[in-house]
């Protein structure tokens, strides 16, 4: 009779134990959604008191531009992947690109206008412009690139740099202010010195342009907002999150190479590897049939 007592106290207190742990999950469980819904909120974003572009003040007051500025900056907060990658790859890229603008005179805040024309990536557009820098084909040899089938330097991210500059300070000097030559580096100077023209201003603010033109700035903008306060805008990230650009060294080539994969693998890389360094180089070959000089990176 004992015992029978006993195994009966044992399975009750084994079956409360049972329940309370299914109550402290279900109740942990419950607990944790409503941490996730009590964190996450999305708050409309006010407009910071004072903007400027390379120095050059945005005129906030007229209400279309704080409006155009307001729409950047919510897509570009709440855009939240999106924005942790331009972080990322920022911290990787901005040191190669920001002593170039600098090195030509151009304001550092124009390493923004590569962040939103490519989000730091090797990309093509359905018009033809490639690389971080966007850069079309009969700008890119205008500026001194070499493209073609062999080589296209648009993907040299030290030279598209370089070509980038020539072209803003090209635009500067005939607008007078870098504002306009942002604009003119998306609408061309053609585009943009016609539209300046029919509409009897000469300002980017008061013209009315395409939806692209029209966002550009903005969008530029909106970034660098982010950029110089991103705590405040949700961005929370450690050093260790970040991409660090891997350190190579320069190989000097002045001769055709019938084969990249073998002169890759002679550093003990594959080919997959070289392309990665070196985008540049659009074929398994290189022509060079002009004993040009160029330097190939290889990763140390």
């Amino acid at each position: 009779m004992i015992k029978s007592l006993r195994f009966i106290i044992v399975l009750i207190l084994l079956s409360l134990i049972g329940v309370i742990f299914i109550f402290s999950q279900t109740h942990t469980d419950f607990d944790y959604q409503k941490q996730i819904l009590n964190d996450y909120r999305v708050y409309a974003l006010e407009t910071p008191a004072h903007l400027s572009f390379c120095g050059e003040i945005v005129p906030l007051s007229d209400i279309d531009i704080q409006q155009r500025f307001d729409r950047e900056l919510h897509v570009n907060t709440y855009w939240q992947s999106n924005g942790f990658l331009f972080f990322k790859r920022a911290h990787k890229y901005f040191p190669i690109i920001e002593p170039i603008l600098a090195s030509n005179g151009v304001p550092d805040d124009f390493k923004y206008l590569a962040l939103i024309e490519s989000g730091l990536q090797n990309i093509s557009s359905p018009a033809g412009a490639e690389g971080f820098w966007q850069i079309m084909k009969s700008t890119g040899r205008e500026m001194g690139l070499e493209i073609n089938a062999n080589v296209d330097e648009r993907y040299h991210l030290k030279m598209a740099t370089q070509a980038a500059c020539d072209y803003l300070q090209k635009a500067k000097d005939i607008y007078g202010n870098w504002t306009l030559a942002a604009a003119a580096y998306n609408a061309g100077i053609n585009g943009i010195s016609s539209k300046l023209k029919k509409q009897r201003v000469s300002s980017y603010y008061d013209l009315l342009l395409t939806e692209e033109t029209s966002r550009y700035i903005f969008r530029i903008l909106a970034v660098k907002e982010i950029f110089e306060n991103p705590k405040k805008y949700g961005f929370n990230f450690r050093s260790k999150d970040l991409y660090k650009e891997v350190e190579t060294h320069a190989v000097k080539v002045d001769t055709p190479i019938s084969d990249l994969v073998g002169f890759s693998n002679k550093f003990n890389i594959n080919y997959k590897t070289l392309k990665i360094h070196n985008p540049w180089l659009r074929q398994q070959n290189l022509n060079n049939s002009s004993r040009k000089e160029y330097w190939i990176a290889i990763p140390k």
